[in-house]
């Protein structure tokens, strides 16, 4: 079933929602729960560079402050070379670089 753009960045948008839900998590003493968020976060950092990665061309043109081709890299790093996933990587990219994507995109969604 193929996806529509609305689709997509509902996708994105939900997935960014987790992983900083899941963040705080990175923190806590449990190693079990520590682990569980780091596979939760780097699932959805894996939606979101496939979501992005499906987007048009004109949605993607009208945020040009958004890094898409390092969006849909870093999700190719996640699935193909995840043995050399940093945490702390991860944790900058979801506290500094999707806040951003996110605005970008609720933007998009406002005005269609």
């Amino acid at each position: 079933m193929s996806r529509d753009t609305d689709q997509r960045i509902s996708d994105v948008l939900h997935a960014i929602d987790r992983c900083t839900r899941y963040v705080g998590a990175l923190d806590d003493g449990d190693a079990d729960l520590v682990e569980m968020a780091e596979d939760a976060i780097e699932r959805n950092l894996q939606i979101i560079g496939e979501a992005a990665n499906h987007l048009p061309a004109d949605t993607t043109d009208e945020h040009p402050e958004i890094a898409w081709p390092q969006i849909r890299g870093f999700r190719n790093i996640l699935v193909h070379q995840y043995f050399g996933v940093d945490v702390d990587v991860v944790r900058d990219v979801v506290e500094t670089y999707l806040p951003p994507l996110a605005g970008a995109l609720r933007i998009h969604a406002v005005t269609e």
